[in-house]
């Protein structure tokens, strides 16, 4: 399974420019798999009046627009299900939704959320994978939870766009602890995240980067930079 992981910059609230920015990766190289951030596709801002606006189901007709991409896409979304709102990552191919993951475990400032409760695998490539998001590496339930179901290898759509002290002082943190999760498990480890500037205070760093299953970074994308990163699992 040849998976692309994206590092993409932040877009708020305008679909459309991440729909073509997933096109544009889709063009950009053979892959089986293609990776976006955490809520890439409207964007990772938790405030009631973003998520209520933006939200969409998972049959919403935008999702059909990705029809005739190759790759399968892993999109990180903001999902509305009745009057619930999950932090989603849907499994998209040729523009339906084969299936989807909701981050289970949710930081303190993601109370709109609801949090997901299972752990499910999928076939890509002759592999199966699974799905964390972002702040769900800090736990090894959630990582144990894929392997548990089979799971080889484990995708984790990030969003850190943080304040510029904490984006500087994390940098080198977030691969640490995923090493952890790929050790714990034996599986292959792949990251996207967003890069950029919001405003004068936040900056994303990434890192969108592959690990194999002793820990070790074998691909990154530089920080500070959009581009894609690229490995046969």
């Amino acid at each position: 399974m040849r998976i692309g992981a994206c590092q993409t910059p932040e877009i708020l609230g305008d679909v459309d420019a991440s729909l073509r920015v997933i096109r544009e990766f889709a063009d950009a190289g053979d892959v089986d798999l293609l990776l976006f951030p955490e809520c890439f596709l409207q964007g990772y801002l938790v405030t009631e009046q973003h998520v209520r606006e933006h939200a969409l189901e998972l049959d919403s007709a935008v999702l059909t627009e990705l029809a005739g991409i190759r790759p399968t896409v892993v999109l990180g979304m903001i999902e509305r299900e009745g009057d619930r709102y999950f932090n989603t990552a849907a499994v998209v191919r040729d523009g339906r939704v084969v299936g989807r993951y909701r981050k289970t475990f949710l930081v303190p400032g993601e109370s709109v959320f609801t949090a997901g409760d299972d752990y499910p695998v999928f076939e890509c490539g002759g592999m199966l994978f699974g799905i964390n998001i972002c702040y769900d590496a800090q736990f090894p339930a959630a990582a144990a939870g894929v392997a548990a179901n089979g799971g080889q290898v484990l995708l984790l759509p990030a969003q850190n766009m943080m304040r510029r002290d904490k984006a500087f002082e994390w940098q080198h943190r977030h691969n640490a602890i995923r090493a952890e999760r790929a050790r714990e498990t034996g599986m292959w480890l792949a990251s996207a995240d967003v890069t950029g500037e919001r405003g004068d205070d936040r900056i994303g760093l990434g890192p969108t980067c592959f690990l194999n299953p002793a820990g070790e970074v074998i691909a990154q994308v530089p920080a500070g930079r959009s581009g894609m990163v690229v490995a046969e699992i």
